[in-house]
């Protein structure tokens, strides 16, 4: 059975209510998808938040009067909370008291599927909750009894710093560990072009996935379906060959501790020679998602990777004002439906024109007799000139520069 959820926003001034308002909207699909049902909300107005409950006293106990009143078990505060207001508040409201970091954690938990992805979010949840501990009081020994509280593992999680620091220290190895291995994984990769989607959650970078690689990732229109990070082969054309990744998605205010533990699944957008930008057209919050997801990009380390803006869902938008505007405003986006296949012809060209902008023309001369080392040569790119002088193969072929390296070394390998 699902949780009754009240939600609570907190604005300096009435003109902030309509924006709080959209924010609270984002909580209630985060509370949804988590499996909670909301009954109601609540946006307080007050100049400065009280250091002892967030709303105040008066305004607690008209919650707790609502919760009693609805059969309400748990309140969503969209704004993070200390320690000192989660324990006031659950002492004065009667029911369990989170705030929006918390739920996006839960629903973490709730997506993860590799074992990486599981210790990634328990390492989250740890270290939020360790910061807590004065303020949850027994519900960190019953991890898993509902929104907020549950664990990707069958670890409970006890009120003891000491025990929670020993889980830390060993999942931080655990991933030490993951990371090392995801790095070689990436060096053998490093001779093939590296694409990421990125972008806000829920705005179909799964289905883009899919259909660009003829993969099989999970699509859901529940936030945060994706998690794990998926990688993909990506044949532009028979002599173009890319590598693409399906990445966790951004939200507003990431919980800090995910962006620390999910550092190695990211480090496939910092590492990345070209980011796809994928926005959702179709909601009223595009363009703020956009700028929350180049802040998130600055923040990881890969602002400065060139990206190409593509704006997804395009099926689903019907004024011709709306693409007029953004067009204007983002002249070089591409404009596409995952879901119908429309616009891929044009963003695969757009993809296509940067990688080629990327190559680089090499030659090689081989023994005209080594077809073998011919045949290795032309699997490097496209073959721009040939011919056999003096007993000599000479080739020239434009592909890009770390796997020509590669070939290069190969051949002289070869040739000792």
């Amino acid at each position: 059975m699902s949780s009754r959820v009240l939600l609570v926003g907190i604005v300096r001034t009435p003109r902030q209510r309509w924006t709080k308002a959209k924010e609270l909207e984002e909580l209630a699909e985060l509370t949804k998808t988590a499996g909670g049902e909301v009954v109601e909300r609540i946006i307080q107005t007050r100049s400065q938040p009280d250091p002892a409950t967030m709303i105040g006293k008066g305004k607690a106990i008209e919650i707790r009067e609502l919760c009693r009143r609805y059969e309400i078990q748990l309140v969503v505060f969209e704004d993070l909370l200390s320690p000192t207001q989660l324990r006031n508040l659950e002492d004065i409201i009667g029911v369990r008291v989170i705030d929006r970091a918390a739920v996006i954690l839960d629903i973490f938990a709730l997506h993860a599927r590799t074992a990486e992805a599981k210790a990634q979010v328990e390492l989250a949840q740890l270290e939020y909750f360790k910061t807590r501990l004065t303020g949850l009081g027994i519900e960190m020994s019953r991890l898993g009894g509902g929104i907020g509280t549950r664990g990707p593992g069958e670890t409970k999680l006890e009120v003891d710093r000491r025990r929670i620091d020993q889980r830390i220290t060993t999942l931080r190895r655990e991933l030490e560990r993951i990371e090392q291995e995801r790095q070689v994984q990436r060096k053998r990769r490093s001779r093939l072009f590296q694409i990421a989607l990125a972008g806000y959650t829920n705005v179909g970078k799964s289905t883009l996935f899919n259909r660009l690689t003829a993969g099989a990732t999970v699509v859901s229109d529940r936030l945060f379906a994706t998690v794990d990070a998926s990688t993909r082969v990506f044949k532009i054309d028979k002599k173009i060959t890319a590598l693409l990744t399906d990445t966790v998605g951004f939200i507003r205010n990431l919980p800090l501790q995910l962006v620390a533990s999910f550092r190695s699944t990211l480090a496939e957008i910092r590492d990345a020679d070209l980011i796809l930008h994928i926005a959702d057209i179709s909601d009223p919050k595009v363009e703020g998602q956009i700028e929350v997801v180049n802040d998130t990009l600055a923040t990881i380390g890969a602002g400065d990777n060139p990206q190409i803006l593509v704006f997804n869902k395009c099926d689903k938008v019907f004024d011709d004002s709306l693409f007029t505007r953004l067009v204007a405003r983002y002249p070089s986006a591409v404009f596409i439906s995952a879901r119908t296949g429309a616009g891929l012809d044009i963003l695969q060209v757009r993809i296509k024109e940067f990688m080629e902008k990327q190559m680089v023309v090499k030659s090689f001369t081989i023994p005209a007799e080594r077809t073998e080392l011919a045949a290795l040569v032309y699997a490097g790119g496209r073959i721009i000139g040939e011919r056999i002088l003096n007993g000599k193969r000479q080739i020239r072929i434009r592909g890009f520069a770390a796997e020509l390296m590669r070939i290069r070394k190969e051949v002289r390998k070869r040739l000792l």
